[in-house]
């Protein structure tokens, strides 16, 4: 049998005529039934509004399997084709009602875009079969499918030949999957969640921003914790509050867990005292003392901007207990630039970035690796302060100190971007 491969679109079918198998016009597509829980990638059925005699302006459903393409979009019943019947406890995806004209992601672009047209493929659904098959093959989401909704009605050939004029913007089905239903049936979509986890944090928040309220709160939700309390960390206050306004205490807790605890502190400092004791009371306890501790600073001093997650060891560590440390390192590795030895006091000794545990030998002590000068600042010193000295220095990492002069936290680079932001 001669291979099908008959590329179509939703705009290009809706309202075409199906016939029966004698030839009459039996009604006119008005819509493309995708059912979930037996295929996400293929139409399921047509919704036809009915043509001629008492039945005008009735619909009746079709199986696509139940159609005969004789031509491209010339459509024609079966002979003994009957109406089709979606399962009681279907929940149907409706492509033109649900799907034209929602934001979706697009994960290569890093942005929010809006759906303008769903291309199709006819196809055979199996290699010797004469049964039809329409494929979901890309979702439209540029110009090409806003002018092709936009001459609807006009003849499918003219107007695929004016919408070709404007080059393609697709982002392929199988990159786009349900996520759940509001009352209104909207649906919203995501990008399959190992997509999403390779982003950076700041792009799922720009796209946090870009997004409806709904469709926001439904992508939010649907990240795991880790993922959600990075994302969080990039948004502005006042999107974090309606991020999680709708999410539980445990929940939130579960969140802010995962977040540096500095960025946590600043998160409740801005809900009510009874919102942000609920939320600890559900945090572990040493996650909820880091915090705690951090939330009786103002948050333009240094202390307010620290985070308590470091890496500190004894003066006379050695180069294998530093390997295990950052290891067992339970925070944001990726921010970490150095090691500080305490003295007994908890004084910092000395100060030694990460490059020289990959150039030491294994069995020289750290406290001989070469080792940088170290820049501190006081626990109250304010925002102002902290961020010129990390312009005179040229700082990656800066350890704030108490009135003993023992370590407590340590500011990072991206805190202090963070403040002057907030400034600005």
């Amino acid at each position: 049998m001669t291979k099908l491969n008959q590329r179509t679109s939703v705009s290009a079918l809706m309202g075409a005529s199906v016939m029966d198998a004698r030839g009459a016009v039996f009604g006119h597509v008005r819509e493309f039934v995708v059912s979930p829980s037996v295929d996400t990638c293929h139409v399921h059925c047509l919704v036809l509004k009915l043509a001629g005699g008492k039945r005008s302006g009735h619909s009746s459903m079709v199986f696509i399997t139940d159609l005969e393409l004789r031509a491209l979009n010339e459509i024609h019943l079966r002979e003994g084709a009957t109406p089709g019947i979606l399962p009681a406890d279907e929940t149907p995806l409706m492509l033109e009602r649900d799907l034209l004209d929602q934001q979706i992601i697009d994960v290569h672009g890093r942005k929010v875009v809006r759906v303008n047209d769903v291309d199709l493929i006819w196809e055979y659904a199996q290699e010797d079969s004469s049964e039809l098959s329409l494929r979901i093959s890309e979702v439209e989401v540029g110009l090409r499918g806003a002018i092709r909704r936009l001459l609807k009605g006009l003849h499918a050939p003219t107007a695929e030949r004016i919408a070709s004029r404007f080059s393609p913007s697709l982002i392929p089905w199988n990159f786009v999957d349900l996520i759940d239903r509001d009352p209104s049936r909207r649906v919203k979509l995501k990008i399959e969640q190992n997509r999403l986890a390779e982003m950076h944090p700041s792009d799922i928040a720009d796209i946090l921003e870009e997004l409806a309220p709904a469709e926001r709160q439904a992508l939010f939700i649907s990240l795991n914790e880790e993922v959600a309390a990075e994302a969080l960390e990039e948004v502005k206050p006042k999107m974090q509050q309606a991020l999680i306004e709708s999410l539980d205490s445990g929940q939130i807790a579960d969140i802010v867990e995962e977040m540096d605890p500095g960025a946590a502190a600043d998160l409740l400092s801005e809900l009510s005292e009874e919102r942000s004791e609920a939320i600890l009371e559900e945090m572990e306890p040493e996650e909820r003392q880091e915090v705690e501790d951090l939330l009786e600073f103002a948050s333009d001093s240094a202390a307010g901007r620290m985070t308590t997650d470091y890496i500190a060891l004894p003066a006379t560590a050695t180069l294998a207990q530093a390997i295990e440390a950052l290891r067992e390192f339970e925070g944001d590795i990726e921010i970490v630039t150095d090691i500080y030895l305490l003295d007994e006091e908890g004084r910092i000794a000395s100060l030694i970035p990460l490059v020289q545990l990959l150039l030491a030998r294994p069995d020289v002590p750290l406290a001989e690796l070469p080792h940088s000068h170290v820049v501190t600042c006081e626990i109250n010193a304010n925002g102002r302060k902290v961020a010129e000295l990390f312009d005179k220095y040229n700082l990656r990492s800066l350890p704030v100190l108490d009135a003993e002069k023992r370590l407590v936290g340590v500011v990072h680079a991206e805190q202090v971007i963070a403040l002057l932001r907030a400034n600005h």
